[in-house]
């Protein structure tokens, strides 16, 4: 559905905005989020991780978009408000408001999948060695790097 279809339907600019950050905040949040699980649960088979992400990814992003298409046009990621604004299907100013919406609903969908995860302690949280210990050595010692 592109712009103008959503504009003569009668939605409201601000609830068409609420959508598409709601629907990009969703989409990140499960892209990172199956993303870290992935990882924890495929025993370092990257083949098993990468196809556990996508298949989680896929679904959502088909959820989103049946949910939210109706209301928005389901763009949820700026390179398609662009595309659609440089066709000439979507004001240019419609354009700049859903990709703000956007980058603002992606940055938090991502904030909330790391929050969630660390609080599970299932986080990316990892030991690494130093280059240098205290002795001079490398490896000598370790530290944790949390994401």
């Amino acid at each position: 559905m592109d712009g103008a279809t959503v504009r003569e339907s009668g939605v409201s600019d601000l609830r068409r905005l609420v959508a598409d950050w709601i629907g990009s905040a969703f989409l990140l949040a499960a892209i990172v989020g199956s993303g870290i699980m992935a990882e924890k649960l495929a025993g370092g088979n990257v083949a098993l991780a990468l196809l556990a992400n996508a298949i989680a990814t896929g679904a959502i992003a088909g959820r989103a978009i049946l949910i939210l298409a109706p209301v928005s046009g389901a763009h949820f990621n700026p390179a398609v408000s662009l595309a659609f604004a440089l066709r000439g299907e979507l004001p240019w100013l419609a354009a700049a408001e859903y990709i703000a919406a956007q980058i603002v609903g992606g940055v938090l969908g991502v904030w909330i999948a790391h929050l969630m995860f660390r609080a599970a302690g299932l986080g990316r949280c990892r030991s690494r060695p130093r280059r240098h210990g205290q002795n001079g050595s490398p490896n000598a010692s370790r530290r944790s790097d949390c994401c």
